[in-house]
């Protein structure tokens, strides 16, 4: 059959961002050092992508600032995205100064949408504290001169009379282009086709999909968003990211190419690619999507390990899994107090989550559980 046999109608030719070496640094376990953001980056960009996101900024002194910087100098800063994190406006102020000070132009503004995460993140879970909140965000980011995405996080389970006004305030206060986060698998792709369709009728709208992989539809979502408007998809390389991971970008683009006869990207490097970011991450020569793999329910945030629900549209008991805490570096005092809570083990947690940092450093960051790090607590007792 030749490739363009199969051809259907593509609304537009979507454009492409890829998220590999910023969503994975939500997943359990997972870090990626400068040297393999240089490499990804310069073969996303002989790809054909548009866009590669790099590393997550909340304030000052950002752990992921190795990365942001090694990216900008491998593909230039016009070409790649930082994310920044939204909580309140002196917090975003603290973030953007941080972004300025790494020379990123164009940001990705993380704003939980759903009542559910932002009680849990923003403290209240009022459409109009919202809204406000992303109002204020944005203006602050275009008065600097920041190209800006805002996202919907925990978009697909945002219902659409919060979301559309939400959306359209975004907008209003002069943000770029909007991304709807499936942060939790939720959505058919029937469903998917609905609500960006209530996106793209908005006024001067530019929307990104985002899509998990935990049910396996994560491609076909990117699709029926493209088919109801959205004119950027975003994936990972292997489809590697938090919990069942996202749209696996080779997928994606051969999927392009044998249903739409999609020609503008370079398949070639596509192998390589998948090679070097899961020998990074460290997950094997392949990755594994959906809700029965090790790092289905893994957390390394303690917000995700005490709160599982606001992030599991399916608990991993159903499935016969477990919850769990997979980190190497990504140390805090709060994940460790997580890690202890329970255990007869007295320590000064500050005190040990820096001793245990630098010791995960030296010892080239093996991958820590809960009993992992409550062994390295009897450990530092006995230093």
């Amino acid at each position: 059959m030749a490739e363009s046999a199969n051809e259907a109608s593509l609304p537009q030719p979507p454009h492409l961002s890829d998220a590999t070496l910023r969503d994975s640094a939500h997943m359990g376990g997972v870090e990626f050092g400068p040297k393999d953001a240089t490499v990804i980056s310069e073969l996303l960009v002989k790809t054909g992508i548009d866009l590669v996101e790099v590393g997550m900024v909340s304030g000052p002194n950002s752990k992921d600032a190795d990365l942001v910087l090694a990216t900008h100098e491998a593909i230039t800063p016009e070409r790649s995205m930082t994310l920044v994190v939204v909580r309140d406006r002196e917090q975003v102020k603290k973030a953007l100064d941080e972004a300025e000070r790494l020379g990123v132009r164009h940001i990705m503004y993380s704003i939980p949408t759903s009542e559910q995460h932002a009680k849990l993140k923003l403290g209240s879970p009022s459409a109009k504290f919202l809204n406000v909140l992303a109002r204020s965000a944005i203006s602050q980011a275009k008065e600097r001169g920041f190209h800006v995405t805002f996202s919907g996080e925990d978009g697909a389970r945002t219902p659409k009379e919060r979301l559309v006004p939400y959306v359209t305030a975004g907008f209003e206060a002069g943000a770029d282009r909007f991304r709807l986060a499936e942060t939790v698998a939720y959505l058919s792709p029937w469903q998917m086709e609905e609500v960006i369709a209530d996106l793209t009728a908005i006024d001067g709208s530019e929307i990104e999909i985002h899509s998990h992989n935990m049910l396996g539809m994560a491609v076909a979502n990117s699709l029926a968003a493209v088919r109801a408007g959205a004119q950027w998809i975003s994936a990972t390389v292997g489809g590697i990211g938090e919990r069942g991971g996202n749209a696996p970008l080779a997928e994606l683009l051969t999927s392009l190419r044998v249903v739409y006869g999609d020609t503008r990207f370079d398949l070639s490097h596509l192998t390589e690619l998948s090679r070097v970011a899961l020998k990074g991450a460290g997950l094997g020569s392949a990755f594994q999507s959906g809700p029965t793999t090790p790092h289905a329910f893994a957390y390394e945030l303690p917000g995700q390990l005490s709160h599982p629900e606001a992030y599991e549209t399916l608990p991993a008991e159903l499935v016969g899994n477990t919850r769990e805490l997979r980190v190497r570096t990504r140390l805090t005092p709060a994940l460790v107090r997580w890690a202890l809570a329970g255990a007869d083990i007295d320590v000064d947690v500050e005190d040990f989550t820096a001793w245990l940092i630098e010791r995960q450093e030296r010892n080239g960051a093996p991958v820590l559980d809960q009993e992992a790090v409550r062994k390295a607590a009897i450990d530092f007792q006995a230093a």
